[in-house]
């Protein structure tokens, strides 16, 4: 693999992991109502959760996918209602109000919060799909461990500053306030999105 190769599949992974999806909307969420060491520790396992994906890719996850396509029907539909049951869990607690004082100190684990960014990274058939088919195309065959290492390494990184950057963003003191004004009608709205993504997600 070359550099200008490495460099290529950068710039396309940055623009697959800056794109909204349920990663992104979730540290947003996460960013405004827990705050932001905990959006980030959410990150650390988005992150994880792509490198997953990464080397499932290298191992042949498409041909798996090709091979087996009832696999990959029954996992877009665990995946869709993953999200779904995240979006219904918004939806229930949207009156509860925020806590601006304690909110975000300690209502979530760095290991949960990890767990909950790898679960909701592998629950997005889109992240299989790109890898499995998008990405692994600016690898060529042969390549190197050493080179396969740096391509991890580049995506866990890429995964965490993307989504630490919407965190940082999202637990500023404004954003936080306007949304303990909202909350109701933005919890009700993030939850709408994703149960349509999870909906979409299940049945494409």
């Amino acid at each position: 693999m070359t550099g200008a190769a490495f460099l290529a599949a950068t710039l396309l992974h940055l623009l697959a992991a800056a794109s909204p999806g349920p990663a992104v909307l979730l540290t947003a969420r996460t960013g405004v109502t827990r705050g932001f060491r905990t959006a980030v520790w959410l990150a650390v396992g988005i992150g994880l959760g792509a490198c997953f994906w990464a080397t499932a890719a290298f191992l042949g996850l498409a041909v798996l996918f090709k091979a087996a396509p009832a696999l990959f029907w029954g996992f877009k539909i665990a995946g869709g209602l993953f999200l779904c049951w995240i979006a219904f869990q918004m939806w229930r607690h949207a009156d509860e109000p925020l806590n601006m004082e304690t909110e975000g100190q300690a209502a979530r684990s760095p290991l949960s919060a990890i767990r909950l960014g790898i679960t909701t990274q592998l629950a997005n058939p889109k992240a299989a799909v790109f890898f499995g088919a998008v990405f692994v195309g600016t690898v060529p065959p042969g390549t190197s461990a050493p080179w396969l290492f740096a391509l991890l390494a580049m995506i866990f990184t890429n995964e965490l500053l993307c989504n630490a950057i919407v965190a940082r963003l999202f637990s500023l003191s404004a954003p936080r306030q306007a949304y303990a004004r909202l909350k109701r009608w933005i919890d009700r709205s993030f939850g709408g999105i994703l149960a349509v993504l999870g909906v979409k997600i299940a049945t494409l």
